[in-house]
């Protein structure tokens, strides 16, 4: 049997755990993934583009365990009623194909992004960073900064969206759950300046410029979260220019990333390096670093696995019947209606 972890499942998961500690625990698990880094079989993520949005899978795979997620982005869907991010995953056996787990990834995904994003940033940051700017106040933007206060010390939260209800939405659940200093910017630039950790989480689909090059400052690290996928981008190109940038799957993010926009020879690290003290993180106070995260599908494995491990431990969720149970493994045909008839038959002749 697969277990299943549905919505209800998931936020029951989450709300026993508490969102800060689900935060860190997973946090702690995907660095400990990305340390074994060269022991996964890895691929980009096959896309299907429309107008409208994209659909995309992504499969990533150890000794182990085999893992996909489906999921969209469609920045359009809020005006019909829907999420702009959809997800789903599945979690199977390397050895026989079996799929272990089912699980919903919407909000699973917004948690192993923030997750990842404050990963990043206790590698790249510097590490007295007390100031967040959040450019952004959508689905995600809470959990990036609970993310960043619970793994970082971050004491407050500079936030900023081109949508006053996005922003009153994101006070509202920050000021009832967190000792975070809220201010809220009448811009971007009013946002960043004096900022010790940028992140940008917009949905726009197309090439935008969030931040230019006259709004960063030394010493400040970037979070580049919402440009990920190709023709959508966060980023003026001279930020680029003026920052050291890390990124997870490089031939991913030449694709998708903010990076899509300078040349190929563009010098970026992978961040599996930097933990691993390969290559050096941030060199100097005076700095700037930038994570070009376009979302890599070893963090949705580290996230089911995660999930899984912890709704076994608490009985969580429920077994169905995703493949079937069969005692004679090559009678498929001995399910259906016809074929149980012919069993009795058989039985009576």
């Amino acid at each position: 049997m697969t277990r299943f972890i549905d919505v209800h499942s998931l936020v029951r998961l989450v709300d026993e755990t508490g969102v800060p500690q689900f935060l860190t625990a997973l946090a702690d698990a995907l660095r400990d993934d990305f340390m074994r880094w060269r022991e996964f079989d890895k691929k980009a993520r096959v896309a299907s583009h429309s107008h409208l949005g994209v659909i995309e899978l992504m499969p990533v795979a150890d000794d182990g365990a085999y893992a996909f997620k489906y999921v969209n982005g469609h920045p359009h869907n809020t005006a019909v009623g829907l999420p702009t991010v959809m997800a789903f995953g599945v979690l199977a056996e390397v050895d026989t194909g079996y799929p272990v787990l089912l699980s919903e990834l919407t909000l699973t995904t917004a948690l192993r992004t923030a997750a990842t994003s404050a990963m990043a940033a206790k590698a790249l940051a510097r590490p007295d960073s007390r100031s967040l700017a959040l450019i952004g106040n959508g689905s995600q933007s809470e959990f990036q900064a609970l993310a960043f206060h619970a793994l970082l010390g971050i004491e407050e939260v500079r936030v900023y969206d081109i949508d006053p209800h996005a922003t009153d939405k994101l006070v509202r659940h920050l000021s009832a759950c967190t000792p975070l200093e809220i201010v809220r910017a009448r811009s971007v630039a009013e946002a960043v300046r004096g900022a010790d950790i940028v992140t940008t989480v917009t949905a726009y689909q197309g090439r935008a410029t969030v931040l230019t090059p006259d709004m960063i400052e030394p010493g400040m690290h970037i979070n580049a979260v919402g440009g990920d996928s190709p023709g959508k981008t966060e980023l003026h190109p001279g930020v680029l220019g003026k920052a050291r940038v890390f990124v997870e799957y490089e031939p991913q993010t030449r694709v998708e990333g903010e990076i899509q926009q300078v040349a190929a020879d563009f010098p970026v690290s992978e961040l599996w390096r930097v933990l691993l003290g390969e290559v050096p993180g941030r060199e100097s106070s005076a700095q700037v670093t930038l994570f070009d995260s376009v979302g890599f599908a070893l963090e949705d494995y580290t996230a089911l696995r995660y999930i899984q491990r912890i709704a076994t431990e608490r009985g969580i969720g429920r077994q169905i019947a995703l493949v079937p149970e069969l005692d004679d493994p090559k009678d498929l045909f001995g399910l259906t209606a016809s074929g149980r008839r012919r069993a009795v038959l058989r039985r009576a002749a």
